[in-house]
């Protein structure tokens, strides 16, 4: 009679001890992160798993001390995707570590505001800007989505620069072109011409601090702050973007739930025409355009 497997080698014995334990940690969500931390372990797909945990499959000794490892890394809060070492982002997987923003499901409808107005301007070849792109997120979604048009994107930090130039060979976008350097003069050879000026900016208040273990330990503090109340880098790319654009560009910031008001009245007062604050997907004010004079 052959040897049955220990019961905790199975999959929903493996994935039932895991949510436990990041459930006692206080992970956001437990149950999601176990199953997508063991996808990845076995490199394969969440359906998968789902499958195998149907089926009570058994862990090799090896997968399941694999499993625990990275079980341990996520219950000390260190976020799911510096231990996969991937982001999803609209139709992309994007390379993310740390020195990087990770990027976040709510900037994925700042990027379709960007796309939108990029698909409207009647021009051959548009050219649209990502101010502090980070990972690359916006800028990638603008390129690989409006196809015929031309972005640029600048990125001050040289970890965040790194991996943003990761992720346009990764995905291959030929029309996006990379710079490392301040946005406040690094594209200077582009004013009056950008027809669609972009940019999740730092807008966290110096004095707040992030509810989230993950943001807090994590995340890079010059991509999270700007100055007493979370403005001061807005501020400055209305100016930028009042020199990049051209008449009737138009600029897609995001920003915290609380800030629209303050950021329309910034924008209005530099001299922005129509500008107007949007809700993303969990009903919060996340995004707020404008159209230059």
């Amino acid at each position: 009679m052959s040897e049955q497997p220990a019961p905790d080698a199975t999959v929903p014995a493996v994935l039932a001890a895991a949510r436990e334990t990041l459930t006692a940690a206080g992970v956001a969500d437990p149950a999601v992160d176990a199953a997508l931390l063991l996808a990845h372990v076995l490199d394969t797909s969440r359906g998968d798993i789902q499958l195998k945990e149907t089926l009570g499959h058994v862990l090799s000794d090896a997968e399941r001390d694999a499993f625990a490892a990275v079980i341990t890394r996520r219950a000390a809060r260190e976020p799911l995707q510096h231990i996969t070492g991937s982001a999803p982002f609209r139709y992309m997987e994007l390379l993310v570590g740390p020195g990087v923003f990770v990027p976040r499901p709510e900037t994925e409808i700042v990027a379709q505001y960007a796309i939108d107005a990029l698909w409207a301007v009647a021009a051959p070849e548009p050219i649209a800007v990502d101010l502090g792109t980070g990972s690359g997120a916006i800028a990638l979604a603008m390129a690989t989505e409006v196809p015929h048009s031309r972005v640029v994107a600048v990125e001050r930090s040289v970890d965040a620069h790194a991996w943003a130039a990761k992720n346009v060979a990764h995905v291959g976008a030929t029309n996006l072109e990379l710079r490392n350097g301040s946005f406040v003069d690094a594209l200077d050879d582009l004013a009056g011409t950008v027809a669609v000026i972009a940019s999740n900016p730092p807008y966290v208040p110096a004095d707040a601090i992030p509810r989230d273990l993950e943001v807090r330990l994590y995340d890079p503090k010059e991509a999270l702050y700007s100055g007493a109340d979370g403005l001061d880098d807005i501020r400055v790319i209305s100016g930028v973007g009042l020199r990049l654009g051209h008449a009737g560009s138009t600029i897609v910031l995001e920003h915290g739930e609380w800030q629209g008001a303050d950021i329309r009245e910034i924008l209005t007062k530099d001299g922005w025409m129509a500008a107007a604050t949007h809700q993303d997907l969990t009903m919060r004010d996340r995004v707020t355009t404008a159209v230059h004079p």
